[in-house]
């Protein structure tokens, strides 16, 4: 009898998997200026956020990690090079960064 386990499946929060980028190298998104999420990734009224200011970064970072729900939506947004360098200061559910630092084993080194 052999036993089949499927793919650990980590989740953002209940019933939304959480989407990794295939590579790093992929995201390519604004590394300065002033970007704006649509409503889907951001539902506040304040919706951009001013890549100068380092906690304003970090904090867009965050909310796309933990709301994407395409490739598409990270790619856009995210730098691979920024994302690296900021790694160990976002706050991220434990699924997020889970799934994140599975796949992209340099980002748990960055962390500890």
């Amino acid at each position: 009898m052999t036993v089949s386990t499927a793919p650990v499946t980590h989740l953002a929060r209940p019933h939304r998997p959480v989407v990794v980028a295939g590579t790093l190298g992929e995201l390519r998104g604004p590394t300065t200026g002033l970007v704006e999420l649509p409503l889907r990734l951001w539902w506040q009224p304040q919706c951009a956020f001013d890549l100068s200011q380092h906690t304003m970064l970090l904090w867009m970072y965050e909310n796309v990690l933990r709301e994407a729900i395409r490739a598409e939506e990270l790619r856009a947004y995210l730098n691979g090079a920024v994302l690296a360098r900021v790694w160990p200061e976002l706050n991220l559910p434990r699924g997020v960064r889970a799934a994140w630092e599975a796949r992209h084993p340099r980002l748990r080194k960055r962390a500890g």
